[in-house]
């Protein structure tokens, strides 16, 4: 089946994965890396009341929601933990960026749509945005804390696709750095793609997409 939309996650994508960020900071703490995932994020492939998951659907202030995670890990027995200090780190330089958005100036010139759906905070937006020109490569930004829905739930996923106005699913690509939100996407009946530590064979699945061959 012909491809002729492909949406983006953003963080992860085009900044270094959030999921190994954070777990690279479990040593540091003096934690298991995937109890940090957890505090901090909680369990990332569902959809709950977990305190970062109501932050991501724009249902709690920044303020709020970290006074929240820090009480939830002293329930843990996880004493001064400051989750945004961990997480501060996911806005550093990924060395992929200018390739992942080389690939979709490409992507765009063979006229293939283009959209980004991610999971995001809403005082967030203002940071993220600068670090790509979203505006030039995106038709359509389908943000969680917009729209009141996260991946994976696949309502959000369905938001996307009518906004771009895709009416066959398998026809659209997703990528995503997290299995449980490209499960999502399948789960409507988009194609997937999972962007690994190495951003090589992603890539160059884009690049073959933009010259017009199959992936």
């Amino acid at each position: 089946m012909a491809i002729e939309a492909v949406f983006f996650d953003f963080g992860g994508v085009f900044t270094p994965s959030p999921f190994e960020v954070i777990r690279a900071a479990g040593p540091e703490l003096g934690l298991d890396p995937d109890v940090v995932l957890t505090l901090c994020l909680g369990p990332y492939d569902e959809d709950t009341d977990h305190p970062w998951h109501r932050l991501e659907r724009g249902e709690l202030a920044l303020q709020e929601a970290r006074e929240l995670l820090v009480a939830h890990a002293r329930e843990q027995d996880v004493e001064g933990f400051d989750p945004f200090a961990v997480l501060s780190r996911i806005g550093s330089e990924d060395p992929d960026r200018a390739a992942f958005v080389a690939r979709v100036r490409a992507l765009r010139a063979r006229g293939v749509r283009t959209g980004m759906i991610t999971n995001n905070v809403a005082e967030f937006g203002d940071g993220w945005r600068r670090m790509v020109p979203v505006d030039e490569l995106f038709e359509v930004v389908v943000d969680s804390s917009q729209v009141g829905v996260r991946k994976p739930d696949r309502r959000i996923y369905v938001l996307a696709l009518d906004a771009l106005g895709v009416d066959d699913p398998s026809q659209a690509l997703f990528l995503d750095d997290h299995p449980g939100n490209l499960a999502g996407a399948a789960a409507v009946g988009m194609q997937t793609m999972l962007v690994g530590s190495d951003r090589a064979p992603v890539l160059a699945a884009l690049a073959d997409l933009a010259d017009g061959r199959s992936i």
